[in-house]
């Protein structure tokens, strides 16, 4: 069954209440477009990221990472299109000083003040710009970059000869990006400053059928791995672009959307990009980026298909779909992969040195092994309830009987079951249910 929608509104007055994400600089007013991630939140941000990770690379052995840097020459930019091409269209309102993206107009009309008084559409370029050196002039500038990809293929062959690789195989990284959005907007899922998971995985240029055959798997692969995370199904599509829609250079995108609170929206786009980034950056650098394979003695550029999604989009998805409000309590059903803390432990009561210490100690014992927290704050259904919203799978609590018995109360959020459990089979109960 289905979990209704939560509201925006509800999303972002949890990420807040519970440490997950801050507007950034609030005490100054904050600023658009830029947000930052509490005590609870980096814990989730770094659990998405090590879940693509693990299942991208580390259990692959067709895909190897790499890491470049925020600021690569401006040459990569002017031969990537980005300068030329990077923008999007704007429009201001002369009424209300409003700005707006032409393309989410639906009228003449401002969306704001409601007068017909918008400006025509003019570009506006995306990179924010910046300046290497001790001159702030046309020599030293350049951009930071508004994606990672282009450093994967500017180090292509390098990565490749290191590596010991021959396509079909893989290059991934998961960096920060920075695109100045004209209007940013709806939480975390626009942002000017924001976090991507990409893999460039190149193949032999021929046959044709072999890429397409690659991006087929790779839009199967990545909707598998949604679901694996427990994204509900009917909450994701396929959207499959043709014709005029597809990009000069793309045989075949197609973008896994999610039905957000504000509707159907994209979540992760798979492009085949053909030879076409490589190619780019051989003429505009004169260096050969060609693959030699020694065994046919063949020499080519290959083709490139390419998943790629944002850290925070998939974080502020995992939230939604996890997020379920009971009549007694909210709760987020997060997977245990992605939950911030696997296991809470608590002592019954406060002022009982024995059975505080004890607590503290299965916390510190378990530690190693599992993300834990300690939590004595408020009674214990305060507590179960905060770290339900927090989305953690397990709590312990240790009371009275623990002194004597030697075991302790094992919650399970979903369903709210109590076990007891000996404290020296914690550990392996614990690990057998996470």
């Amino acid at each position: 069954m289905t979990r209704p929608k939560p509201t925006m509104e509800e999303i972002t007055a949890l990420a807040k209440r519970r440490g997950f994400i801050f507007p950034s600089s609030e005490i100054y007013g904050g600023i658009n477009g830029f947000w930052d991630y509490g005590p609870v939140g980096v814990e989730l941000k770094r659990n998405v990221r090590e879940a693509w990770w693990r299942d991208m690379v580390t259990l692959r052995d067709d895909v190897v990472g790499i890491e470049t840097s925020l600021i690569m020459h401006p040459g990569v930019w002017r031969a990537s299109g980005h300068v030329e091409n990077f923008t999007d269209m704007m429009v201001d309102c002369k009424t209300c000083k409003k700005r707006f993206r032409a393309d989410h107009l639906t009228s003449d009309q401002c969306p704001s003040c409601g007068n017909r008084t918008l400006t025509e559409p003019r570009a506006f370029n995306l990179m924010f710009r910046t300046y290497v050196g001790a001159m702030e002039d046309a020599t030293s500038e350049t951009y930071l970059r508004p994606e990672t990809a282009q450093g994967m293929f500017v180090d292509f062959k390098l990565a490749y000869q290191a590596a010991r690789k021959k396509p079909p195989f893989g290059l991934a990284q998961i960096g920060k990006a920075f695109r100045n959005e004209i209007t940013p907007g709806n939480f975390i899922f626009r942002s000017r400053e924001f976090e991507l998971m990409e893999l460039e995985f190149f193949v032999p240029p021929e046959p044709a059928e072999e890429g397409l055959r690659w991006h087929r798997y790779w839009v199967d692969e990545r909707l598998r791995w949604w679901h694996s995370l427990g994204v509900q199904p009917e909450r994701l599509r396929r959207h499959e672009y043709s014709g005029a829609d597809l990009a000069h250079y793309s045989s075949a995108t197609t973008d896994l959307e999610y039905d957000y609170p504000f509707g159907w929206g994209e979540l992760e786009g798979i492009a085949h990009r053909g030879c076409y980034d490589l190619t780019q950056h051989v003429e505009a650098s004169g260096k050969d980026l060609s693959f030699f394979d020694e065994e046919s003695k063949a020499k080519y550029l290959p083709a490139v298909v390419e998943p790629a999604l944002g850290v925070d989009r998939a974080l502020l998805v995992f939230l939604i779909d996890a997020y379920e409000k009971e009549a007694d309590r909210t709760v987020l059903r997060l997977h245990p992969r992605l939950a911030p803390y696997k296991v809470a432990v608590f002592p019954l009561v406060r002022n009982k040195p024995d059975i505080v210490e004890l607590a503290a100690k299965i916390e510190r014992s378990l530690r190693p092994v599992m993300r834990t927290v300690f939590d004595d704050s408020g009674n214990v259904g305060k507590r179960y309830y905060r770290q339900d919203e927090i989305g953690t799978p397990y709590c312990v609590t240790v009371d009275y009987d623990s002194l004597q018995n030697n075991d302790v109360t094992v919650r399970d959020r979903d369903s709210k079951a109590q076990v007891r459990v000996s404290i020296d089979k914690l550990e392996e109960h614990l690990r057998g249910q996470l």
